[in-house]
This record gives structure tokens, C-alpha cells and sequence, in this order.
């Protein structure tokens, strides 16, 4: 079946920088796009950033377009989510997701703060 197990949360300062991964398994990575998506609690899970299945195409929200960069390794079953210039406003559980499957990985928290 589907898995989807994020990781690379943590602690950071404004101004820092994460990197997250999430790790796919049970499907044909390859053949499909990934996303991010984040959720702060009260509110509505919203879309980060999109990558297509052959990493050629990226799409952000424009909340964290240009800090924000989506990449992935086919070759290893991974979608990467690198944060820099983070903002306390960023703070929030991050998940990973596939196209086509409603459900998300368990997630990974990142709080923004000094």
C-alpha cells in the first residue's frame, strides 16, 4: 500500500533553513507528481509546492515562493522540500502527499521561532 513518511522537521530561527524529506513507497514513484502541503492547527491544510513525476515542472504558493524549493530523486523514492529564510509564519506540520491518493504521510513539525 501507499507510504508516505516524512522527516526533517525540527526547531529553527527566523531566517534559517530545513530541509525536508519525505520517503514513498508501495507505487511506481516515478510516474507520478508529489506534493507539500502544511497545516497549522485551527486552520485548513494548505498547498506548498508540487513537483511532476519527472521533476521537470514545480509549482509554489506564493506564500513561499522563492524561499521554497521542491526536488525529488527517483532513483531513491524521495521528495525533498528545502525551506530557506524561514518566517515564524511558517511554522506548522508539513506533509507529503501523492497525486491521485488522499491520504498524507503522519507529517513532520516545523516551528519558526527565536
Amino acid at each position: 500500500q501507499v507510504q508516505l513518511v516524512e522527516s526533517g522537521g525540527g526547531w529553527v530561527q527566523p531566517g534559517g533553513s530545513l530541509r525536508l524529506s519525505c520517503a514513498a513507497s508501495g507505487f511506481t514513484f516515478r510516474t507520478y507528481a508529489m506534493y507539500w502541503y502544511r497545516q497549522v492547527p485551527g486552520k485548513e491544510r494548505e498547498f506548498v509546492a508540487r513537483i511532476s513525476n519527472d521533476g521537470v515542472a514545480t509549482m509554489y504558493a506564493d506564500s513561499v515562493k522563492g524561499r521554497f524549493t521542491i526536488s525529488r530523486d527517483n532513483a531513491k523514492n524521495l521528495v525533498y522540500l528545502q525551506m530557506d529564510s524561514l518566517k515564524s509564519e511558517d511554522t506548522a506540520m508539513y506533509y507529503c502527499k501523492r497525486e491521485g491518493f488522499s491520504r498524507f504521510g503522519q507529517g513532520t513539525q516545523v516551528t519558526v521561532s527565536s
